[in-house]
């Protein structure tokens, strides 16, 4: 009976400390990324997501220096007096986040793991999006819909939205955005500015997906990568297993031909990745784990307001 219960309360230690360090992880991620949206984003976001449009507020007399275009002569000719009308920014939107959970970004090279990384990202929008009155909504996958969080606003509701990135458990390990895609097309049916976060390990044959979804939605894909997916560095012979298959190889890193080997077929995948991306007319934004974000984002934000 002792074992029984020395059993059960190791384990209650054990879930309680790993909370514990879950909720300064989500600590850590919401004051480094406040902090970039406060001091980096400033006025960087609203600038370039403005909202759906001008809508109508009301008619008033017109006075010396109004726009002359906007005199609402309907009302002039009932009133015999010149009025105008009156427009605000329709300024609130709805903002999705699309995050890839699948095994292979639970790789890193550094302290950050790919899908570390994946939650603060998530966790600087969606700060980005409540400062700015905008819903935010997350969908989890990996090769299906793992996780789905209506839009809502409110800095408790972008805390939940990290601590599911940080720890939901995939029903599958395998990647494919399509089913994912296809979810966000018919759950919002009105336009959203939503970021695709993933590593893009997955099948190559999701263009017209892509297409469909940037068509409907400002689409915009945030490419997750660790820097030893670049580059090999020489370890000798290391044992490699695809977290998604499962299959385990040795290769030899201190071969030159092989590490030759593996950036070409690297290059490849990123080359053709990017050109799929681009066909299907979306914007990306290139990070690496362990290594600062903000100026990838600048430029974005910087891009953005460029072309318009």
């Amino acid at each position: 009976m002792s074992r029984t219960n020395n059993k059960t309360g190791n384990s209650i230690r054990n879930a309680t400390s790993s909370h514990r360090e879950l909720l300064k992880k989500v600590r850590r991620i919401e004051i480094r990324t406040r902090h970039a949206v406060n001091d980096v984003f400033a006025g960087s976001y609203h600038s370039t997501f403005k909202g759906r449009g001008m809508e109508f507020d009301r008619v008033r007399e017109y006075v010396t220096g109004d726009d002359v275009r906007a005199i609402d002569w309907n009302v002039t000719a009932r009133s015999g007096t010149p009025h105008v009308k009156k427009f605000i920014e329709e300024r609130e939107m709805t903002v999705m986040l699309m995050v890839d959970i699948s095994a292979s970004n639970d790789f890193g090279s550094t302290p950050q793991l790919k899908r570390d990384l994946a939650a603060e990202v998530a966790a600087m929008l969606a700060f980005s999006a409540t400062r700015n009155n905008d819903r935010i909504g997350l969908i989890l996958f990996s090769d299906q819909v793992e996780k789905y969080i209506p839009p809502r606003k409110g800095s408790a509701h972008v805390l939940r939205i990290v601590q599911e990135v940080l720890t939901h458990e995939p029903q599958s390990t395998g990647t494919d955005a399509r089913p994912a895609l296809d979810f966000l097309n018919h759950t919002h049916p009105k336009k959203a500015v939503t970021f695709l976060v993933s590593d893009f390990i997955f099948p190559i044959d999701c263009e017209k997906p892509l297409k469909i979804t940037a068509r409907r939605h400002d689409l915009i894909a945030v490419t997750i990568a660790d820097k030893h997916e670049h580059a090999w560095p020489r370890v000798g012979v290391v044992e490699w297993q695809d977290p998604e298959s499962g299959e385990r190889i040795l290769i030899d890193t201190s071969s030159t031909a092989v590490r030759t080997q593996l950036l070409h077929e690297q290059t490849q995948r990123i080359d053709q990745r990017n050109s799929t991306l681009k066909r299907s007319g979306i914007d990306t934004i290139e990070l690496l784990a362990g290594e600062p974000y903000e100026k990838a984002f600048i430029k974005f934000f910087s891009t953005r307001n460029h072309r318009k």
